[in-house]
């Protein structure tokens, strides 16, 4: 069996310590976890086996043999395959030449590229991962994001120069609905069984059970517990990630008879809106109601949400938001009191090369600037003190880079931007995807809080347990069109997803 040992890893930013003397062993034939809070010193860890970033120390063994490891083209020569939690995709190249970054493309006779055989290649990945309805041909721009995940992840089933003996994917499954995800992880198996190592981060706790043998825990840049999965239990794990007992996964405030009384106008009122591919909207959302719209991956979710922001044309019926007409657009959407978590932080809401108090801040402008449009930075600052408390971000100063911090952390720099207008109406799109268990918790808590002080949520996601968790009622989207609305109480998530289903196959 093939063993894969990373010795001392450690490395360190400005002085202060991302990973602390790690030591990592992976066999073939496993399928390895890696866990931890948002900071704990994962993404370090994969950039630092991936050759990406140079490690302040590092030994790399295979079957005891010495290892170079200080590129990627050190990490690709040794058979490691990466992917990443933010999706590298080249938006104007097509789905197979997407598939084959990072390798030579095949030539008729050493010259011309053997586009038949690239595509035939690419599509042979796809259907390994049960998504024959992907186009090789098709530019990747025009994708969802599920669908370029799987593009990412059919990269890592072409063969390259030097056969893969490891396989690490990051957040694979966020992005993937539920049939996709069970598909991955049979080819997962399938690569473990072919003796490959796989190392597999995820802070989906039910995947990590059901998929991985072994399990290793950082937390605060050091390995806080190893061992085998089964052995160590969910509450293991969890207690190890966080310093603390689990917190059990708390339901949904229900609003109190008060506050609906109080309540002179619902949040937003559709009646049987049209827009789109989105049709037969016809639902009310009442002040601190929270409503989850669940549906296989591409039913309109999204749109949904940005018709409350003013995009899109609407063909038919009508649409209120806090009483008038909807916006005209996102900047007098903000200006009334509806914000916005997007779903793809890096591409949709964050400026990463700017700063903490920049990104919380941006929408924010007009009420905090001096007349003639001058900024107060005091103002500014302020701001983004109070709301980096309030979501508990982990930053070392407000003027650091966005880009300088964990994925999850960046998420709550998006939802610090989002609730600090105090927002009458709160859109949250796949809102803790990459966001670790704790991590989680505390952004649940802040939405609950959020509509017990009378604002409406409307949420998706791709985790049906968030959806259960959080709302209040569930808005069931078939290829756009309403298919039911119904309570959450006493629904589960394999429920859910049946009632999913059988409302896909009712639209087909």
């Amino acid at each position: 069996m093939r063993r894969i040992e990373f010795l001392g890893l450690s490395r360190a930013y400005g002085g202060q310590p991302a990973l602390v003397d790690v030591s990592l062993t992976l066999a073939g034939g496993e399928i390895h976890a890696l866990m931890g809070e948002n900071g704990a010193g994962k993404s370090t860890l994969i950039r630092l086996i991936a050759g990406v970033t140079r490690a302040d120390s590092m030994r790399v063994r295979i079957d005891g043999a010495e290892v170079p490891l200080a590129s990627a083209a050190d990490a690709a020569r040794a058979g490691f395959r990466f992917v990443h939690q933010e999706l590298h995709i080249v938006p104007q190249l097509s789905v197979a030449e997407n598939v084959a970054l990072g390798r030579p493309l095949p030539r008729r006779f050493g010259l011309a590229v053997d586009w038949p055989r690239l595509r035939a290649e690419a599509a042979a990945a796809l259907a390994r991962l049960g998504a024959v309805g992907i186009d090789p041909a098709l530019p990747a721009g025009r994708l969802t994001t599920g669908e370029r995940m799987l593009v990412r992840l059919a990269a890592l089933l072409v063969a390259g120069d030097a056969a893969p003996r490891l396989y690490v994917l990051d957040e694979p499954t966020a992005a993937l609905t539920h049939a996709e995800s069970a598909r991955l992880f049979a080819v997962l198996r399938d690569l473990a069984r072919d003796g490959a190592a796989i190392l597999y981060v995820s802070h989906r706790l039910d995947e990590v059970m059901a998929l991985c043998h072994r399990v290793t825990v950082l937390r605060d840049g050091r390995v806080a517990l190893a061992g085998p999965t089964l052995e160590i239990g969910r509450d293991g794990i969890i207690r190890a990630m966080t310093g603390r007992e689990p917190r059990g996964a708390a339901r949904p405030i229900e609003r109190s008879d008060a506050a609906a009384t109080a309540a002179r106008a619902p949040v937003c009122r559709l009646d049987k809106v049209a827009a789109g591919r989105l049709s037969g909207l016809d639902f009310t959302l009442a002040p601190g109601a929270i409503l989850g719209i669940a549906g296989l991956e591409n039913a309109g979710q999204s749109e949904l949400l940005r018709l409350f922001l003013g995009e899109g044309r609407i063909a038919a019926g009508r649409l209120e938001v806090l009483g008038r007409p909807r916006p005209s657009g996102p900047a007098e959407a903000w200006a009334r009191g509806i914000a916005l978590v997007p779903r793809e932080r890096r591409a949709e809401a964050l400026m990463p090369g700017r700063t903490i108090t920049d990104n919380v801040v941006l929408p924010h402008l007009g009420r905090l600037s001096r007349p003639l449009g001058l900024a107060r930075a005091r103002a500014e600052a302020r701001m983004a003190r109070d709301m980096a408390a309030q979501v508990r971000l982990r930053f070392r100063a407000l003027g650091q880079p966005v880009r300088s911090l964990s994925g999850g952390n960046q998420q709550k720099v998006v939802f610090a931007r989002a609730l600090a207008g105090a927002p009458r109406l709160l859109l949250l799109d796949d809102p803790t995807r990459g966001v670790d268990v704790d991590a989680r918790a505390d952004l649940h808590e802040l939405v609950r809080g959020l509509a017990a002080r009378g604002a409406g949520v409307i949420l998706t996601s791709t985790d049906l347990t968030e959806l259960l968790e959080l709302g209040h009622s569930i808005l069931i989207l078939s290829a756009g069109r309403q298919a039911g609305l119904v309570p959450a109480a006493g629904l589960t998530p394999e429920t859910l997803l049946g009632a999913i289903y059988r409302a896909g196959e009712r639209a087909a």
